[in-house]
């Protein structure tokens, strides 16, 4: 997803959120490390070899870190700081705040789901079952909890990067003791070899059984922050772990701000200059897209709902995204959810949220796409598939901007703009009673018609030659692009699966190239290459000529489904098994081929569930 360039001094503030997790660069910094995290930027701090080791400030650097729920964020930005500290505890230390541009998938929704879902969280150890329990009660939601039995639990939750304090319970004196100072080494082993901040480390609170010369060794070491009696009651060691928390955001604050006035004294910040808007990408040169194009531009400045039908893989989201992208919210979050990929339970929970214990599984609040799009746009691709209860949500949404999760009473207001995309004609849905007419009315305020490959054949070669490139960087090929004979038979083919099926149809022949190969018809399909267009036969023989409509039709199927035979089954409405073996008669399938697809294997009674 990509995000507009922005004036520094112009630019909004967004909740900072401390996160401590090791981030991989392009180019490189040595030992970089987060120490917090906001909706617009990441805050960071390494130790470069020199200070003459980029990135510096206007430049580009590409990140890539984890964020606590194990989802991998890769995301681009710009350096708008960067300051090496002269504080003699950390004499190499470099500090830079990395404004974001552009986010790879969903990456912008997941980090938004972790901002609002984030709490300060805290590690329980050694603690009998009935000290959680009161220990549960007596936080309420201000702490998140973690209990661990076992040190590699513990070790475990260090590694998180989100923890602000560890509370050491019970009578085990020896086991506490090694758990503080397992805590201890974890913190020195990331400050000293991996360069984290030390003081990201958690604070620890010692409310074990211990003799007091392990106290002072304790101590002594800087492995604990506080001791209390073994037989404190739960209010005293619930204050001592919200004290605890609320000095390590403290002092994680201190540190920032030390950063920021360090630089701000050196009195060189300047505005940062960024490249403009790239034109218009492949495939948009043909006539019919170019009125799609207009289109979009027309609408984008208003907050209207727009409805683009076209078939299958004629490239609805790709508009999407440059609808978002050139509208006033293209800062704000782009989501998209594939209303055909999840049933109506699911899809009501991820599109509006839950609280905790709505049902089975609901284990935590969630607050919905649309909440997490709040500002920006959702897409909800291929609409046509939502059941007419979900269909009432979804215009209650449109027409107020009000929306309750589900198993919840709290209604929240929200500021989203809704693009919708269909497969079909949802006039004809309507008719035929499978589609609300008042949501299909409220949808259709803007429609755009999405014409297929085959009517802007003028796009087909440039998008090819895109797809080459995108290839050969991803599979690590060096293709030249494809030879005029082969670009005639791209032109002629009708493409039924459209810029899907052109893009899976490139980079198999991508994939076959030879080092510095120029594409030749023999690296496409065999129906394209043999029949030119489809379902166009020359045989004499009514046998012959029905041999050569199968072999088309088969042909089409396997090339629009990427290969994958029980796809092309269902696109044929035939039975996987007999289609595999057709097409490896027809030659169409190699001989490694298995005899038979897998059978699909019944999904358990458990990952379904009802609202």
């Amino acid at each position: 997803m990509n995000l507009p360039a922005e004036n520094p001094a112009l630019s909004p503030r967004s909740e900072r959120k401390s996160l401590f997790v090791p981030v991989a660069t392009v180019p490189p910094v040595e030992g970089c490390w987060s120490v917090n995290v906001s909706e617009l930027g990441l805050g960071l701090v390494a130790r470069p070899q020199d200070s003459s080791t980029g990135p510096f400030e206007g430049e580009s650097i590409e990140l890539e870190f984890a964020l606590p729920s194990s989802v991998r964020i890769r995301a681009q930005g710009t350096v708008r700081w960067r300051h090496t500290t002269e504080r003699e505890s950390e004499p190499d230390a470099t500090a830079l705040g990395v404004h974001f541009t552009h986010f790879e998938g969903q990456g912008h929704v997941e980090l938004r789901r972790f901002l609002a879902e984030h709490q300060v969280r805290a590690v329980v150890a050694g603690a009998p079952r009935g000290l959680e329990r009161a220990l549960e009660l007596a936080f309420q939601g201000e702490v998140q909890l973690t209990f661990c039995s076992d040190p590699a639990d513990v070790e475990l939750a260090l590694a998180r990067g989100d923890l602000a304090a560890v509370l050491l319970c019970g009578d085990d004196e020896i086991g506490s003791v090694s758990l503080a100072h397992l805590i201890d080494q974890v913190g020195r082993a990331a400050t000293e070899h991996q360069g984290r901040p030390e003081v990201t480390r958690p604070r620890v609170i010692f409310a074990s059984n211990a003799a007091p010369e392990r106290l002072v060794e304790l101590f002594n070491a800087g492995a604990v922050d506080q001791v209390l009696p073994m037989d404190a009651p739960v209010s005293q060691l619930r204050d001592a772990v919200l004290d605890e928390c609320r000095a390590h955001e403290v002092a994680h604050q201190q540190y920032r701000m030390a950063v920021e006035l360090e630089r701000l004294l050196r009195d060189r910040a300047q505005p940062v200059a960024h490249p403009p808007a790239s034109a218009d990408g492949p495939g948009f040169d043909a006539d019919a897209m170019r009125e799609v194009v207009g289109a979009l531009r027309q609408v984008a400045p208003f907050k209207v709902t727009v409805l683009l039908q076209g078939e299958t893989g004629s490239g609805k989201e790709v508009l999407a995204h440059r609808l978002h992208a050139l509208s006033p919210r293209a800062s704000a979050p782009f989501v998209v959810q594939d209303c055909g990929a999840l049933p109506e339970g699911l899809l009501e929970s991820e599109l509006f949220g839950h609280v905790k214990g709505s049902f089975t599984g609901a284990v935590s609040d969630h607050p919905g796409l649309f909440v997490l799009a709040d500002g920006g746009t959702v897409f909800l691709d291929e609409i046509e598939n939502t059941t007419p209860a979900l269909q009432a949500r979804l215009l209650r949404v449109l027409e107020t901007g009000a929306v309750r999760p589900v198993g919840g009473t709290r209604v929240r207001q929200v500021d989203v703009r809704v693009v919708a995309a269909s497969n079909e004609d949802l006039a004809a849905a309507v008719k035929a009673g499978r589609f609300r007419a008042d949501l299909y009315y409220r949808l259709n305020s803007f429609p755009i018609e999405v014409p297929p490959l085959r009517q802007r054949r003028e796009g087909i070669v440039a998008l090819a030659r895109y797809f080459v490139d995108a290839s050969n960087a991803t599979l690590g090929k060096s293709a030249r692009g494809f030879t005029p004979e082969a670009e005639g038979l791209l032109k002629a083919w009708s493409w039924p699966g459209n810029v899907r099926e052109l893009r899976n149809v490139v980079e198999r022949a991508v994939l076959l190239s030879a080092p510095l190969e120029r594409l030749g018809p023999e690296r496409l399909p065999l129906g394209l290459r043999r029949d030119g267009a489809p379902l166009a036969p020359t045989a004499k023989s009514l046998r012959a000529r029905l041999a050569q409509v199968e072999r088309s039709a088969i042909a089409e199927a396997l090339a629009t489904c990427g290969g994958v035979v029980r796809r092309a089954a269902l696109e044929l409405e035939m039975d996987a098994v007999t289609l595999a073996r057709r097409a490896r008669k027809l030659g169409l399938l190699d001989a490694s081929t298995l005899a038979e697809p897998p059978r699909p294997r019944r999904r358990p009674a458990h990952a379904l569930r009802s609202k």
